[in-house]
């Protein structure tokens, strides 16, 4: 079965709780990446599903366990929700994708968001489009 993925235009809306939420769990574990996914309906995300990190790296990488992807996917689905976007944090440096970010972006319709967990960010939280291995700044509009 596929997915439909909602088109992700030049910026991404998110629910301010939602937001919030990200920054709280990044800090939580400012050692380690966190991740997951962000769901919601008419383009705005509305609901974070986070994930366990399995990342043999877990300090510089992130990988979504994979045995807990299908179940929030068919989650989201039961919920009549949409996958707008997938998360995860960059405690050790700039909230831009990697290299690995970049060649992992296997959701090209999907906005990629990194958190900063560091208190003095500049932009604590960005949102990226990647595609084809090209990456674009998305703005994010808190709703």
């Amino acid at each position: 079965m596929r997915y439909r993925l909602a088109v992700v235009p030049d910026s991404i809306r998110i629910d301010a709780a939602v937001l919030r939420s990200l920054r709280a769990e990044a800090q939580q574990v400012p050692r380690h990446e966190c991740c997951g996914l962000l769901a919601g309906r008419d383009g705005v995300i509305i609901h974070a599903y986070p994930a366990r990190n399995v990342a043999s790296d877990s300090a510089t990488q992130y990988e979504i366990a994979p045995e807990e992807l299908f179940p929030l996917m068919r989650e989201m689905r039961g919920a009549g929700l949409q996958l707008l976007g997938i998360y995860h944090s960059h405690p050790h440096g700039a909230n831009e994708p990697s290299r690995t970010d970049i060649a992992r972006a296997y959701y090209p319709d999907a906005a990629y968001f990194i958190i900063s967990p560091l208190p003095h960010a500049e932009k604590p939280v960005r949102a990226f489009s990647i595609r084809d291995g090209k990456v674009s700044d998305l703005q994010i509009s808190v709703v």
